[in-house]
């Protein structure tokens, strides 16, 4: 039996499989950017002793400013019921950095639009990506203008 393949659909399917793949992959990949950081020992006058401060990588740093999607999942912290600023994290709260199981790069601030109601399912944001390597009092990444895709 021989199967006839119409070439045109063929390509066109593999066009849009090979798209939604590195789309894929380019959303798991901010996580990934992300974690391209160091660390350098320095002296913080407020606290009185050195502290380690990010060093962002420059696939970082490309990053400052631009409209970036990010999965996720929101980390309850103690009031907030459905509100605009919260926690955002890679992993699930039982796995988050501030439950032990991971590190300072896989959580960031987030700022939005419109208050978001608090699910323990990971969602996506889309917003604007700011970092901090000097305040000992926030984290090191920020989405502002924030607002829900899924």
């Amino acid at each position: 039996m021989v199967f006839k393949i119409n070439k045109v659909k063929f390509i066109t399917t593999c066009i849009f499989l090979f798209v939604g793949i590195i789309a894929g992959s380019a959303q798991s990949d901010i996580w990934k950017n992300l974690a391209k950081i160091s660390y350098k020992k320095e002296y913080d006058a407020v606290m009185g002793f050195k502290i380690d401060k990010p060093v962002f990588g420059e696939s970082i740093k490309a990053m400052e400013g631009k409209e970036v999607e990010v999965k996720g999942y929101i980390i309850p912290v103690d009031g907030y019921k459905s509100h605009k600023e919260f926690v955002f994290s890679a992993f699930p709260y039982s796995q988050c950095f501030f439950c032990g199981g991971a590190g300072p790069e896989t959580v960031m601030e987030v700022e939005a639009k419109d208050a978001i109601k608090f699910t323990a399912e990971s969602i996506v944001f889309k917003g604007i990506l700011s970092l901090n390597d000097s305040d000992v009092n926030r984290l090191m990444f920020k989405i502002s203008k924030a607002t829900l895709v899924k």
